[in-house]
């Protein structure tokens, strides 16, 4: 009898498992070590959203596999919406809104459109409506996550790579990367990469997990470098789409963390 607890026990147990995450998934190069970061801070928020199983493909908003799952070493277990509005600058706007909006820091989430009109949750929220660079007072006040997903998707309609570039503040030295930095050259299209993880050698040499959306708007997903391998640097170009930015005068980093 107690053996038939105890195995009972231990597939309960072995039933949760522990949550597949960017910490969890990939392990670190030899010779370096994971950089702690701040509890409760963007690049901890980065490290701990959940993946989805390993060897899910990366697949556009259409369902369709994206042009780029060659590249997917994981993808991000986020929605990526019905429409084509979810790329590259979107997905990272998104998962800085939703680390903002679930730590209800409401008032530092505000993203520029191209036209350089701010367009800030608070007043979405209120009941405020976009209409041509100007709030209009249209809906009852509501802070639910579906109403803050709909200022994102009014948000991806009208921002882009020109207009957070601009909002990024520049990095001056490039050995201070850590997660939540932005890769970023600003145009049309454009394009930008997100900073997942940051490990370090004992020569204080960098390595990084990037992850990124395209064009189709797609999952988002973390990106290996080479087939089985999934860390980053800034001395060599990687052999993916818009790789000559993984430098660091394309270095950019949100104004508060």
């Amino acid at each position: 009898m107690k053996t038939f607890i105890t195995v009972i026990a231990i597939l309960l147990l072995t039933s949760f498992t522990a949550p597949d995450n960017v910490l969890t998934r990939f392990n670190t190069p030899a010779g370096y070590h994971r950089l702690t970061t701040e509890p409760g801070s963007f690049g901890a928020y980065l490290q701990n959203l959940p993946l989805r199983p390993a060897g899910t493909h990366t697949l556009t908003y259409r369902g369709a596999i994206a042009a780029t799952d060659a590249e997917t070493a994981a993808v991000v277990d986020m929605s990526v919406g019905h429409e084509d509005l979810q790329q590259c600058a979107d997905a990272v706007m998104r998962l800085r809104g939703e680390y903002l909006w679930h730590a209800k820091r409401y008032g530092e989430i505000a993203f520029h459109f191209v036209s350089g009109f701010k367009c800030d949750y608070i007043h979405y929220a209120e009941g405020y409506r976009y209409r041509n660079d100007h709030w209009v007072m249209k809906a009852k006040k509501d802070y639910s996550y579906d109403t803050f997903m709909q200022y994102m998707q009014l948000v991806f309609a009208y921002a882009g790579t020109l207009s957070l570039e601009k909002e990024l503040k520049p990095i001056s030295n490039p050995n201070e990367l850590k997660a939540g930095d932005v890769f970023i050259h600003g145009g049309s299209p454009g394009h930008c990469f997100i900073v997942m993880d940051v490990v370090e050698n004992e020569n204080h040499q960098k390595q990084f997990l990037l992850a990124q959306s395209f064009m189709p708007a797609q999952n988002i997903q973390v990106l290996q470098n080479a087939p089985g391998y999934y860390w980053f640097s800034m001395d060599k170009t990687p052999g993916i789409g818009y790789g000559e930015l993984i430098k660091p005068q394309y270095l950019r980093r949100f104004e508060h963390d």
